[in-house]
């Protein structure tokens, strides 16, 4: 008897394969659909092919699906717009709630399917009678931080089938039931820069609103030198900035502006307060005013996270960390965690506070 109809979305590697193959081992009846979000000469995110070969050799039904008007609005803008604002955006978070969650939850409507899976390392927990995505077992691969901006409705119809697995154990499923991905190498930049040089791709996209060279700045305010543009600059950077200071310097701000690069020491990038906006909450209903909880918070995806404690004002978090943090980033998201290692709610870093 059927367990009930399920929408994967494939990319076209081994994660989205296997999880394709376990649910329907499972006794799922398995759709599979690819999202093609983006039309350049390397589309690594939108590898069709390789899924539809997939899909035909596990014997399931497979679906191209045009997103790339949709993706473009909702990703690739924001992205341009936040780093002409000097911030560093994080689109994958974005991404998956306003174009793959909302995307392959609208083809289950379609399709008369009761949920959507994926390959994403992470798993789904009920607590406090919500629902929170988990750590997974694999913490080396683990996605939980880029995952923190689902809905209730989209957890409650979401399958996470690789939760319990290791990429290598992952890896030997697809060897043991010959697919053609077992040994393809993971993803390592943003699908739509896949060169990594982010520069480049903002001057090819607005060429006109670029902003030209300026000046690095010291924290007292004393120029040090020119600056390239502040696109070719994130806060934490230490490589390339072409600085000879008498010690390491690293960007500490960038006030666009004023197209000025602050640069400072290791010890002036750390910070212990945060501001943090477009607050999505998860495992814990929404804080009310001046209510506070304490928490690990991640500021980036490769962060360890560090106890802070998490007060709530208006619409907004304000963020004490127990120890300073490194190069907290405008744009980037601050993910809060139990000790379980669920994640409670998460938000948009808007502003680093002095105290």
């Amino acid at each position: 008897m059927s367990k009930g109809k399920v929408i994967v979305g494939m990319s076209g590697g081994v994660d989205s394969a296997v999880a394709a193959y376990l649910l329907k081992e499972k006794g799922y009846d398995v759709i599979g659909v690819t999202l093609k979000s983006w039309e350049g000469e390397d589309n690594r995110c939108c590898e069709i092919d390789e899924a539809r070969n997939t899909a035909f050799k596990l014997s399931f039904p497979f679906y191209p699906w045009n997103t790339v008007m949709n993706f473009r609005e909702k990703i690739v803008e924001p992205f341009i717009d936040d780093y002409l604002r000097g911030r560093t955006p994080n689109p994958c978070v974005l991404c998956n709630r306003y174009v793959k969650w909302e995307t392959l939850i609208h083809i289950a409507k379609i399709k008369d399917a009761e949920y959507v899976a994926t390959g994403h390392y992470a798993r789904i927990e009920k607590m406090n009678d919500r629902f929170a995505v988990g750590i997974a077992k694999d913490k080396s691969k683990d996605q939980s931080y880029m995952l923190y901006n689902l809905t209730q409705e989209d957890l409650s119809h979401t399958l996470f089938p690789l939760a319990n697995l290791t990429k290598s154990e992952v890896r030997e499923i697809a060897k043991d039931i010959g697919l053609s991905v077992a040994e393809k190498g993971d993803s390592q930049e943003i699908c739509f820069v896949t060169d990594g040089n982010y520069a480049d791709f903002l001057e090819r996209e607005r060429q006109n609103e670029i902003p030209k060279e300026g000046n690095f700045l010291d924290t007292k305010g004393n120029v040090l030198g020119k600056h390239k543009g502040i696109t070719h600059y994130t806060v934490g950077q230490r490589k390339g900035l072409g600085l000879a200071l008498g010690y390491p310097a690293y960007v500490k701000e960038i006030r666009a502006d004023r197209n000025e690069v602050i640069v400072g020491s290791i010890e002036e990038i750390f910070d212990k307060t945060i501001i943090c906006e477009k607050i999505n909450f998860m495992g814990i209903s929404p804080l009310k005013e001046n209510e506070a909880i304490n928490a690990k918070v991640k500021i980036r995806y490769h962060h360890a996270g560090e106890n802070a404690k998490i007060e709530c004002f208006g619409d907004k978090l304000k963020i004490t960390f127990e120890n300073r943090v490194k190069a907290a980033a405008p744009g980037q998201s601050a993910v809060f965690y139990n000790d379980d290692g669920l994640v409670l709610g998460g938000g948009i870093i808007t502003r680093l506070l002095k105290k």
